[in-house]
Parts: C-alpha cells; sequence; structure tokens
C-alpha cells in the first residue's frame, strides 16, 4: 500500500502546483477539428508566435495557452494528413479567447512531417506515416506495420499468428501487449498459451489509427509489454458507408459492409453512429479443404456533448472454425508420404468466439484537465484440436490434443490528464488506474481422436486472475531543447485455481506485486535531427496453473530495456530513424502446449540495431524499408548452448508505392527473414524467407467505385512459414526422430475486390 499512496501522492502534488502560479495574463483556449466532419483531431500541434510555445491537441481536440501578455499572436496549426493552418488572434489581459480551427484533409507529403520533441514517442511519426500510404489487406497486414515484427499462420486460418520481434519467439503474445480500442487483446492463462492473442475480430477497414512503441519504456503499458505494444483504434466515425467484395484463388471470398447510422444532421449535433460486417470463407491452399469461415459485426456510437463530454459505445461479436493440416515433418514430404501441402492427421482444425461491449466516457473538467474512463467486458470461448507428435506417445490412436476454455473478462482503464506550467515550462501529468479480472471456465487440456472421443483428461480447472495497475506519467518540457518524460508504474495480481480433476490437492491463491520505472529523453540536436535515450523495466507474466501446481518462484520475471535513438531528415522528402537497443529479461517462458505447461528457459539478453526509411522519390512515388538486427542469447547456458529458439536475427519489410493524381495506384512489396537457429545449439536451422506481394488498384477522388487486384508470394516460392524442432513418430516408424516439422507458407495467391461507396 505505500507504493500506491505514494504514487498517488506524487500526481497530487504535482497537480497542485499549478495553482502556486497566479495568471495575469490573458488566456487562448481552442479546438481543432475536420473540416468535413467537424470531428475533432488529437495530436495536432498547435504553435502560438511570437512566443513559440507549443501544445499537443487532446483526444478532444483540445489546446489552451494561459497567462499571455496582451496583443497580437499568430497561430500555427499543423496534423500530419491535413492542410497546415494559420490565423491571427488578438489576446487582451485578464480576458479569455476561444478558437475553433478547422483543418482540410490532404494527401500525405513526407515534407509535412517535422522532425522535434514535442512527440514523446519516436515511432508515432513512423506509424502514422505508414498507415497513411501502405495497403491494408488483413489483420496480419495491422500488425506487420511494426518495423522489425514478423508473423506466421501455422494451424489454420483461424488460429493466432504466431509472432516475432526484437529477437523473441513471442508464440502468440508472450512479450507484446495488444489492444484494440482500449481493450486487452492478449489472454491470460489460455488454454494454447500465456498471453494468446487473437485479433481476427478486428475488421481491418475500420481501424483508424496504430499506436505502437518497442521495448518497456512507457508507463501505461503493463503485463507482457516487454518487447513493445500495438494499440489499434477503430474509427470513431464513418467517413462514407460502403460495400466491399472480395475473391480469390482456393476458393476464398470476403465481404464487408459499413454503413452511417444517423446522416450529417444528426453530425452536426456531435451524434455518430455506423454498424460493421465482414464475412469470410476459404478452403485455402492445402491438400485438405481448410473449410475456414469467419463473422465479424460491430456497431459504434459516439455523442460530443456540449459541456466538454465524450460518449462512446461500441458492441461486437466474432465466431470462426476452421480445419488445419497443422505441422509436418520433413521427413513425411521427403519420402512422399504426403505432398508439401497434405498433412498426417488432417482433422486439426478449432473454434473461437468474441463478444465485446465497451463504454467510453471523457470529459474536459477545464481546459487543461482532461478525465477519461473506460469499461469494457468480453465473453470468449475457444476449442482447437492438435496433434504435433503424430504416433509418439499413442502408437494406436494417435497423439491429437484438445485445448478448451470459456472466458469472461471484466475490465475498467482510467486516467487524468492536466497541463500546466512549471518553472514556465510546459508539464503535462497524467495518472490512471487499469483493473483486469479474468474468470476463465473449464480450461481443459484432453487426449482426443479425430475430434469425436475423449480418451484422457489431462487437465481441466478454474482460473480466476486479477490485475490491478496503477501508473504515474510526468512529461515535462525542460528547455526549447530538451523534452523528459519520467513514469512510475505499480501491478498488483491476484492468482486463483481450482482443479476439477483433483477435490482432494487444492491450491491456495497467491499473489505478487511490482513496480516498473520508466524514463524518455528527447533532444532536439538540429532542426533536422531529433535524438532520444530510453530506459524502463517491464514483465510478463506467469501462467495461473503454473504458478500454483507447480509452486512457481518466477511469478513476475522483469525486462529492463535501454535505447538510443535518432530521427533525422536530411531533406525535406526523406526520413530516417535509427537505434541501438538492449534488452535484458529474468526469466524467459516456452509453453508447452501439449503438455499444458509453461517452462521456463532462464535468464537472456537481447540487444539490437534497427533502421527504417521513409523517402518520397517523387510526389508520386513512396519508398519504405525497415532493416533489424537482433543478438539474442540465453545467459545461464553454457557455450555452444546459448542460442535461443526461433529468435529472429535479420529481418527487413519494405516496398514502392505508386500513386497518380487520376487515382491509379500500384505497390510492391517485400518480407525478409533470415535463417536463424531451431534449438539451443543451432544444430537444425529454421531456413529464411524473401518474399513479393503486389497490388495494384484504382480508387478515383470522389467516385464511388474502387478497384484492387493484389498478389502474395508473387514469385511464388517455396517456404517455411512456422517452424519447429518437434520429436514425432510416424505410424510406420519403430523410433521417434527429432527435426524440422514446418506449416508451407502462402503458394502464389491472387485477389481482385470491388469497393462501393455510397
Amino acid at each position: 500500500m505505500q507504493k500506491i499512496t505514494l504514487l498517488l501522492s506524487f500526481f497530487c502534488f504535482c497537480l497542485n502546483l499549478s495553482a502556486l502560479k497566479a495568471a495575469h495574463g490573458g488566456t487562448l483556449n481552442g479546438i481543432v477539428v475536420e473540416r468535413e466532419n467537424m470531428l475533432e483531431i488529437a495530436g495536432a500541434t498547435v504553435r502560438l508566435m511570437p512566443l513559440n510555445q507549443q501544445h499537443v491537441t487532446n483526444e478532444l481536440g483540445a489546446f489552451s495557452f494561459s497567462d499571455l501578455p496582451g496583443g497580437q499572436y499568430t497561430l500555427i496549426v499543423q496534423c500530419l494528413g491535413f492542410q497546415a493552418d494559420t490565423q491571427t488572434v488578438v489576446i487582451k489581459d485578464h480576458e479569455s479567447f476561444y478558437l475553433k480551427v478547422a483543418l482540410r484533409t490532404v494527401s500525405l507529403q513526407l515534407s509535412d512531417v517535422e522532425v522535434n520533441i514535442q512527440q514523446a514517442k519516436p515511432l508515432s511519426t513512423l506509424s502514422q506515416i505508414d498507415l497513411k500510404t501502405r495497403p491494408l489487406n488483413s489483420t496480419q497486414d495491422m500488425l506487420r506495420f511494426v518495423p522489425g515484427l514478423v508473423i506466421a499462420q501455422h494451424a489454420g486460418g483461424g488460429k493466432a499468428e504466431q509472432i516475432f520481434l526484437r529477437g523473441f519467439d513471442i508464440d502468440h503474445g508472450t512479450d507484446i501487449a495488444l489492444s484494440a480500442d482500449g481493450m486487452p487483446v492478449n489472454m491470460v492463462s489460455h488454454a494454447h498459451g500465456q498471453g494468446y492473442a487473437d485479433l481476427h475480430f478486428v475488421i481491418p477497414e475500420l481501424v483508424e489509427k496504430i499506436d505502437f512503441q518497442k521495448g518497456p519504456y512507457y508507463a501505461n503499458v503493463g503485463n507482457l509489454g516487454t518487447a513493445g505494444y500495438v494499440k489499434f483504434h477503430t474509427q470513431d466515425v464513418l467517413p462514407q458507408s460502403f460495400v466491399k467484395l472480395e475473391a480469390g484463388q482456393f476458393d476464398t471470398y470476403r465481404s464487408v459492409a459499413a454503413l452511417d447510422l444517423l446522416g450529417a444532421k444528426a453530425a452536426a449535433r456531435g451524434a455518430h453512429a455506423y454498424v460493421a460486417g465482414e464475412t469470410l470463407f476459404s478452403n485455402g491452399y492445402f491438400d485438405a479443404p481448410q473449410d475456414f469461415k469467419r463473422i465479424n459485426v460491430m456497431g459504434k456510437f459516439r455523442q460530443v456533448m456540449d459541456d466538454g463530454k465524450l460518449l462512446t459505445l461500441s458492441v461486437s461479436h466474432f465466431t470462426s472454425n476452421w480445419l488445419a493440416s497443422g505441422q509436418i515433418p520433413e521427413r513425411a514430404v521427403r519420402s512422399g508420404l504426403i505432398g508439401r501441402f497434405g498433412a498426417i492427421d488432417p482433422t486439426e482444425g478449432g473454434s473461437t468466439s468474441r463478444t465485446n461491449v465497451n463504454l467510453e466516457h471523457s470529459v474536459a473538467v477545464t481546459n487543461k484537465t482532461l478525465v477519461k474512463n473506460q469499461f469494457f467486458w468480453s465473453k470468449y470461448d475457444f476449442e482447437l484440436y492438435s496433434n504435433f507428435t503424430f504416433f509418439l506417445e499413442d502408437a494406436v490412436n494417435g497423439d491429437q490434443i484438445r485445448q478448451k476454455e470459456n472466458r469472461n473478462i471484466t475490465g475498467y482503464n482510467g486516467s487524468v490528464i492536466h497541463e500546466m506550467q512549471w518553472l514556465n515550462r510546459p508539464l503535462r501529468l497524467e495518472a490512471g488506474a487499469q483493473v483486469r479480472y479474468d474468470q476463465v471456465n473449464d480450461v481443459e487440456l484432453s487426449k482426443t481422436q479425430r475430434r469425436v472421443n475423449t480418451l484422457q483428461q489431462l487437465a481441466l480447472g478454474d482460473v480466476q486472475e486479477l490485475n490491478l495497475g496503477l501508473y504515474a506519467d510526468a512529461h515535462w518540457k525542460l528547455s526549447p531543447r530538451l523534452d523528459a518524460n519520467l513514469g512510475m508504474r505499480f501491478d498488483q495480481f491476484h492468482f486463483a485455481y481450482a482443479d476439477q480433476l483433483d477435490s482432494i490437492d487444492q491450491y491456495p491463491s497467491k499473489g505478487k506485486s511490482i513496480a516498473s520505472p520508466k524514463l524518455n529523453l528527447n533532444y532536439a540536436l538540429h532542426p533536422k535531427i531529433s535524438l532520444y535515450a530510453q530506459a524502463g523495466t517491464g514483465f510478463h507474466s506467469n501462467d495461473t496453473r503454473v504458478i500454483l501446481q507447480q509452486n512457481a518462484e518466477q511469478i513476475l520475471p522483469r525486462a529492463i530495456g535501454y535505447e538510443l535513438g535518432a530521427m533525422v531528415k536530411p531533406w525535406d522528402r526523406l526520413l530516417l530513424s535509427a537505434s541501438a537497443w538492449q534488452l535484458d529479461l529474468e526469466q524467459e517462458f516456452v509453453y508447452v502446449g501439449d503438455a499444458g505447461i509453461v517452462e521456463p528457459s532462464g535468464q537472456s539478453k537481447r540487444q539490437g540495431f534497427d533502421l527504417s526509411v521513409r523517402w518520397e522519390i517523387a510526389p508520386w512515388l513512396m519508398l519504405d524499408a525497415d532493416y533489424n538486427y537482433t543478438h539474442p542469447r540465453a545467459t545461464e547456458e553454457p557455450e555452444g548452448q546459448q542460442y535461443i529458439p526461433l529468435a529472429p536475427i535479420h529481418t527487413s519489410i519494405g516496398g514502392l508505392l505508386f500513386t497518380s493524381p487520376k487515382g491509379f495506384n500500384a505497390g510492391l512489396r517485400y518480407r525478409y527473414l533470415a535463417d536463424r537457429p531451431a534449438n539451443e545449439d543451432y544444430s537444425l536451422t529454421a531456413d529464411g524467407w524473401w518474399l513479393w506481394d503486389a497490388q495494384i488498384g484504382y480508387a478515383p477522388k470522389g467516385k464511388a467505385l474502387e478497384a484492387v487486384i493484389s498478389v502474395q508470394n508473387l514469385a511464388n516460392t517455396e517456404w517455411k512459414e512456422a517452424q519447429f524442432e518437434t520429436e514425432s513418430r510416424l505410424r510406420d516408424e519403430a523410433e521417434p526422430v527429432s527435426e524440422i516439422h514446418y506449416t508451407p507458407g502462402t503458394p502464389f495467391f491472387v485477389k481482385a475486390g470491388l469497393v462501393f461507396k455510397f
């Protein structure tokens, strides 16, 4: 309790500092909105000249300058993707002046991007550029917006992707925190592994903003955010109703529709609402049809009230089911037992569903104080059938397993943001509380046969996991060139597990807490060069069942990160970003799915280098490229046994995008992952790949009809997507074999789509 008290006392003390300085001058308050729909613009830079004071608009688009000497001022408002606006205002002593600034949407120009210290998150500029310039085809494409992040699908289209980032085989989410509209995506103590993150309930066409950062440097990010975080924000307002139809090879069909419900008159009163839906069917490129079906529906309502309040309510439902060919052993393909797209057990697959209710409320208490509250609830069901080892354990029935659960997540996110002047320097304070409670019923691991027969229940129980997080964050502009961001986070966990298979040996609940300090410094070395230094600690929690059943000592292993970087803009149409970093982890976790346990694998150290390039070669031609290098090692293992299996070493992604004023566009993109060790002594290699994707489209401005054709794996490269060292035995084998098992990657795949807007 002392840590919590100190955290809140620190924020309240800082908040009261604003009363120490009496305002003798005038005040300029205002709001920045989009001209087309009057929607508030958050994150716009507002500069007041000649004082050269600068503010960034909050979530309600508001800004405020106080204690201004009477006189005439020039206000410059800028935001990426909008035409800059300049206005002249006259301020009088002891009086307030209110201004509404409406910005016109324009095509992104890299020359409009500024390199300055006002942006507290170094990668935010890159994310805004990429979202406005790259084609977006799927939820997988959304994750690839993070430089250096690689994904792999290895058990049918409905299963969450395997994620790689900064030298981590993150599996499905052990070391990256994912959220959608503030709701957590990662499932803790999941039937298929800690942190399981399924993003398929997000309709990609509705994503308006992607906020991502790498490393454990941000106070409002808690559990699992060691390698980084990704936050997806769906559109609050639907710019235009549309219907999208797609068809492709392998019996692939997809439709998306979104409809504005209230119209222009309601929008003028600050009310917006829309509904959207998505359907998808595909048999996939495997020999056994995948029969993959997915349905998404979503509705969102948003109301801005005259008294500075904002209410947003969204409801969504997602369901999916599929068959899968699973991972296949190399020897089965070499011998001709199966083809490259064949299966040893064609009855793998699963089903999942998720229902979300999300209520957000924001109120501007004053022009400088914003209070945000969010309440969310999710109902989640999951059932997965897998066979990793075939006939290793059971030579008669095979080794198929079922992993199953049903879950309710109840949560709250709240924060208070206050802007003030301290020692004549802008200071932004934020304090927040985050609560998440997972009630997971019937978490099951069973041996099955062809999905029909349950042979043996290996584990069955109920999980309760509660996480309370408190944080305080101070962002202080120490000088025109130097900006400091200091944060502190405190998390308290409570774990409980009831074993349904053992009524005698029950496990007591357990609690654990951890504090995580953060520090970020930004320095403007030159108008074209911004430097930053970051340091902080984060953590990832262990699985509740492992904590209680095995009395695990490592409940909340700490990650310690350091980073030095720079954003450089040598000329108007070229932006460079580079960083060197290190991340130390107290304990690695490896989930063993067929045993239902999480195995510790000791301490680790990762060091790396990231480089990103955004170059507008011409007004109609944009180039982007990211290269990432990591040196990952287990620090407690003997020499020659220090490799971290499947940890990526060299990754790169990039491409060219051509756009014409008449609406034609074409893109060519590549994805690269180098060879990497598949086991601890590097006696087995997970093969890398270099893939090309392409897209061509026609989207004339102001027209109702758009068309697009996309191609994955343009060169039809034979590649292995997900790869593992696995010991398995085929039906006719006398002894087991340990070798690479893999899921074949997508062959040449073409898809065409039409969009009708109305």
